[in-house]
Order: C-alpha cells, then structure tokens, then sequence
C-alpha cells in the first residue's frame, strides 16, 4: 500500500510532507508527528477576543483578530489563560496541503481532560477544525477554557491535526466484518454509525466512578506533568445504585464500560451520540491512533458536560461512538510502541497534569 492509496495519512508520509514544504514546521519536536497526526504548537502571542469567530470566505483571521481584539498578551515566559475568556493564538505551524488532501483538527486528549475548549481556525474558514484540500496559510488556535484557568507557553501542544486523502471512513458493515474476524470492543458491539460505547458507573475499589470538576480552584500549569493535587482541582463521584444525576453546567470526566482497540491499519476519533438520548453532551477531544488498545485493554475516557436541566447517567447508557477510518498505509510507529503514550491500558485517568 502506497502513500498515494485514500485513507488516512500515516507519520512518514507526515514527516514527508514536512520535508517537502507542505507543512511548515521549523524544528519540530521529538514526539511531534504521532502515528496519525501532527501535534500543532502555540507561537509566542495570545490574543484576547469579545467571541469567538469564523473567519468566513474570502476572509483572514488576523482581520477578524484586529476587529475583535481587546488585548494582547506575550507568551514567551508562559502567561494565564482566564476560565470563561476566547483567545486566538497563532500556531508555530502553516499549511500548503496538495489539491487531494484535507485535514481535520482535535483538541489533544489531555486538553480535552480539563475541559479547555479549543479549535483551530484557518483563513476562509466556515467550520472550525476543517481544513480544505488545497488550503495555503496559517493556523490559528481557538481557546477558551472552561473549568479552570490554564498556564500556557509557546511550543505548547493543545490541538492535533490529521491529514486525509478521499473517504477513510469505515461503514457499518466494514467494522461489523471487522469485529468478526478481530474483535474491537470487548463484548457484544453497537455498530451504528460507528462504534457505540456506554459508560461506566460500576464502582471501582475506591467506590470512584468519576471526577467533578470544583467550580473554584487555582491555575493549571499545562507545562508541567504530574504536578497537580487532584484534590484541588475535582471532586470524587460515586455512584449510587449504578447512576448518577449530573448537574447544570456541571463538568465530569467519566470512562467507557468497554475496552476498545484500534487495529494497526486503522484510527479513530471520538463522537458523540444522538443528542436525544439526555440532556448531556460527550466531548470528542482527542484522535485515537493505530494501535490504541491493541494487545493491551484500554477504555474511552469521556468528558461530559450537562446541559439545561439534571440528567439521570445509568450504567450502561449508550453515550458516544467511535468513528472507524482506513489508514492510507501502515504506520512506521504503533501507539504505545515506542512512543511515549500516557494513556496506553488506561482506565478511568486525569489528565497528565495530575499526580497519580
């Protein structure tokens, strides 16, 4: 299978477009092109904005910037991002994609697990995270955190990118055929649309079924792993006869009741399901690469948000799916193999900011 075969693109033909000016990456860090993706790095300014935008057709970002700025801020010694503020922050990276490649954009897992909403946006944009084949210019992320305030630094990692070439996504029939011969779920699947996964409220050791987020606490500092109380920042959950009642405007971070794998010569990203089963949503943060789960047992953390009204969460309960995609080739690098993977086996975790 060459680089030229529909799918998604693999880390060498990412490395490849890199080294032939498709991508614009000036000293690319160690770690930086995953198995399926490139990580996109913060540049060295953040620019507070009233709301947040679209560029829209024809237009650029650093015009709608200059039409909604309130202030500037230098990043270069690391600055605070305020909870319930938008700031733009142009990327360390650019983009001058082949007319038969398009690309789409996801917060990284680890930014999705302390609830800091961020996209990326890009000149001519009408949707947020969707680059177009084609597209020449720059990137620029969207952040807005939600539960805490955040410590940034340029060459900080919060959104990846994922490159395609034609349709990669996989039909219901492909991963029921998939599942037969490989089993991707352990147990019985819910294959509609992809792959559906429910949570879990089954108490663990601990009687812990999940963390809530406190509605007061200090600044995470997004530079540092592990240096975190988790005491100061959640809230223990437990459940009570296998469900829990989420509050307004309330944010948890829960985990899937199945274990997934993604195959070697498959990604996926994470989706949420109908938004008639509850008044929850699931947040889709991050990409699963190739590998995921494969030969070690890992569960989907999930990132839920309740809306309007309380809302009764059962065990069980179907909550997300998993979109299935076909890589153009198989990648030089596994996820878990190799690489520094914190999330590889996982069960219910926190982001890597936190102590164990």
């Amino acid at each position: 299978m060459t680089d030229q075969s529909q799918g998604v693109l693999p880390d060498h033909a990412i490395a490849a477009m890199i080294a032939a000016g498709r991508i614009t990456c000036d000293a690319p860090d160690a770690g930086q092109v995953q198995p399926a993706s490139l990580d996109l790095r913060l540049g060295t300014v953040a620019y507070r904005v009233r709301a947040s935008f679209l560029s829209g057709k024809g237009r650029k970002v650093e015009d709608r910037i200059a039409e909604f700025e309130m202030h500037r801020m230098d990043l270069t010694h690391g600055a605070v991002l305020e909870k319930g503020c938008v700031y733009v922050v142009p990327l360390l990276e650019a983009l001058d994609l082949p007319a038969d490649v398009t690309a789409v954009c996801n917060a990284k897992s680890s930014t999705g697990r302390v609830d800091c909403l961020t996209r990326v946006i890009a000149d001519g944009g009408t949707e947020f995270d969707r680059i177009p084949a084609g597209y020449t210019g720059p990137l620029y992320a969207e952040i807005c955190p939600r539960s805490f305030s955040v410590k940034v630094a340029p060459g900080l990692r919060l959104n990846q990118i994922r490159f395609r070439r034609g349709q990669a996504v996989l039909s219901d029939a492909e991963l029921a055929a998939r599942h037969a011969e490989t089993p991707l779920v352990d147990g019985l699947p819910v294959i509609d649309e992809g792959l559906g996964f429910s949570v879990d409220l089954t108490p663990t050791d601990t009687g812990i079924v999940g963390y809530r987020a406190k509605p007061h606490t200090g600044v995470i500092d997004l530079t540092r792993i592990a240096a975190h109380e988790v005491s100061d920042f959640w809230e223990e959950v437990r459940s009570e006869k296998g469900r829990i009642i989420l509050d307004p405007g309330a944010f948890y971070i829960l985990v899937s009741r199945e274990a997934v794998t993604i195959p070697p010569d498959c990604a996926a990203e994470m989706s949420p399901y109908l938004a008639m089963v509850g008044e929850f949503r699931v947040h889709y943060a991050g990409f699963f690469d190739p590998g995921f789960g494969h030969g070690v047992p890992a569960r989907g953390v999930l990132e839920v948000r309740c809306h309007e009204a309380p809302f009764v969460l059962e065990h069980g309960q179907v909550v997300g799916r998993l979109v299935y995609e076909r890589m153009a080739g198989p990648p030089e690098t596994l996820y878990g193999a190799g690489i520094a993977s914190n999330y590889q086996g996982q069960g219910l975790k926190l982001s890597k900011h936190f102590k164990a």
